[in-house]
């Protein structure tokens, strides 16, 4: 027999051979897959599937109708708890053949998980969702990289069936996954290099009193864009009033666009960590409302120096900004008289060097700029500045109103005050320099023809003639077209916050030049 015969020969048999092994080691890997999903792992979830393809010479393995609910004896029909999913399509690229052969777990380089449904019962711990979801699938499969694709996710809370989160067609990049004991162990139960991220809206539930809401988010290791951000009330105004034992702020906030540039975030050893070059809040409109019916809350309120010097983790935001925006501020003595509204529209802040005082000994000083209409109309112009890490929680706060038809604020001082006014600031400034004990500094101001008239208490809707009278007395009408300066300085009252000081010493300024 010649020699290419015989290698012609030993090559189709060496074929024939490796092509008998693979048939035989796919047989075998078949067998051996659902030992090592259900009856190796211990894990507490049962895995089941329609259909099983595995391919040696691709490294492939591709599971389809998938389908994930804890085991029996973790199994509580009364109070569930854990993972319960529907998987269209599993695919497991470029697995290792030595960890089926010789292990109880798949490794691989990437998995790709194709319209996931996820309801995961939870009872609200941190431990829980550590455990039910990274530590116990870790048990089963490991890989590099995971993509997944149009998820729909839901967390709900085993006690009120409520929903704390839902999530719709998530589409999730993550890469460079590594976890081990160590990791497990942290806040954050796996590391990675890096991850994109997007959904079309999310629903969050974090406590009783608001849910949040967005539209569609995209993020990445260093952005995020949120569109139509909402923070939304649970209750209306009289519900929430009921509910709370003192005096307390409702917010309603919404955002056409967050953006945030340029993150870093994570935990160095157990320290938590967010630094960011900018944050930017387009077309915000925010409704801060408070009752004066419940009972004051007498908590020292600490000012912003003090908040974010006692902050628990490292923050440092670059740059804030908040553009074309809407800040409105209801205070209500009671709802048979109406809440009195104060609003500042068209605004824009832009604040540099955001920290917190966390393990920090210095810091630059935070500069707060802002420029609106106040009550529609009106250009207002601010400055502040302060610095965490002065213990005297020192400010500076100085502003420029000009042009203010007073009966713009009507809207506040009738129901409120049950006064109205009449006639134009021309100018006003102040520039007031304090800290945790009192303000003090310049206020001034120009104004034309100015008349105040007092409602009767028992018909509010009837002009107290005697009142007016003597108000419009003692009160001068105008300063001769002259700029009018003066003093100001006060203590300030612990209970109440650093927005009240501010107000308290304007009232000041005003109440020294009119009266």
């Amino acid at each position: 027999m010649k020699w290419y015969r015989k290698a012609l020969i030993g090559l189709c048999s060496l074929v024939l051979l490796v092509a008998i092994l693979n048939i035989g080691l796919n047989l075998w890997i078949k067998s051996q897959l659902p030992k090592i999903i259900n009856k190796k792992n211990d894990s507490v979830y049962n895995i089941t599937y329609k259909n099983l393809k595995v391919s040696l010479w691709d490294g492939d393995i591709q599971a389809y109708e998938i389908v994930i609910v804890p085991k029996a004896k973790h199994l509580n029909t009364i109070n569930k708890i854990g993972i319960y999913a529907e998987i269209k399509s599993l695919k497991v690229d470029d697995f290792k053949i030595w960890s089926i052969l010789f292990g109880d777990k798949i490794k691989a380089q990437s998995i790709t998980i194709e319209q996931p449904k996820i309801i995961l019962y939870t009872k609200n711990e941190k431990e829980n969702i550590r455990e039910s979801v990274v530590s116990s699938f870790d048990k089963i499969i490991a890989a590099s990289d995971v993509f997944l694709h149009q998820c729909e996710l839901k967390i709900v809370h085993t006690k009120t069936r409520k929903p704390i989160l839902k999530a719709h067609n998530i589409n999730l990049q993550l890469e460079g996954i590594l976890i081990t004991k160590q990791t497990l162990d942290n806040k954050i139960p796996f590391e990675f290099r890096d991850y994109a991220f997007s959904c079309d809206s999310l629903y969050f539930y974090p406590n009783e009193f608001y849910h949040l809401k967005t539209k569609k988010i995209k993020g990445s290791k260093t952005d995020v864009s949120v569109n139509h951000f909402e923070m939304i009330p649970e209750f209306s105004r009289r519900e929430f009033v009921a509910k709370i034992p003192k005096e307390k702020d409702l917010y309603t906030l919404k955002c056409q666009s967050i953006k945030v540039r340029k993150m870093d975030w994570g935990f160095k050893k157990n320290d938590f960590f967010f630094h960011c070059n900018v944050i930017d809040l387009s077309q915000v409109a925010a409704n801060i409302y408070r009752s004066k019916e419940p009972a004051d809350d007498i908590t020292k309120k600490y000012l912003y120096n003090k908040l974010l010097r006692d902050l628990t983790f490292d923050l440092k935001v670059d740059t804030l900004k908040v553009r074309n925006s809407i800040l409105e501020y209801e205070e209500e003595k009671s709802f048979d008289l109406g809440s009195g509204k104060l609003s500042f529209n068209s605004f824009n802040l832009t604040a540099n060097n955001i920290s917190s005082g966390f393990k920090k000994k210095n810091l630059p000083d935070i500069t707060i700029k802002i420029n609106c209409r106040f009550m529609k109309s009106s250009p207002l112009e601010v400055n502040w500045r302060f610095n965490p890490m002065d213990t005297s929680d020192g400010f500076n706060i100085n502003g420029t109103l000009t042009n203010f038809d007073t009966e713009k604020i009507v809207p506040f001082t009738k129901p409120y005050l049950n006064v109205t006014t009449k006639g134009i600031m021309d100018e006003i400034y102040f520039d007031f320099t304090g800290n945790d004990q009192k303000a003090s500094g310049e206020f001034a101001v120009k104004y034309d023809d100015l008349k105040f008239t007092i409602y009767k208490n028992d018909d509010r809707k009837k002009k107290n003639k005697l009142l007016t009278f003597v108000a419009n007395i003692f009160i001068k009408k105008d300063t001769k077209e002259k700029v009018k300066d003066t003093n100001v300085e006060l203590e300030r009252i612990p209970e109440k916050s650093f927005y009240n000081l501010l107000w308290r010493s304007i009232s000041e300024g005003l109440k020294k030049i009119l009266v």
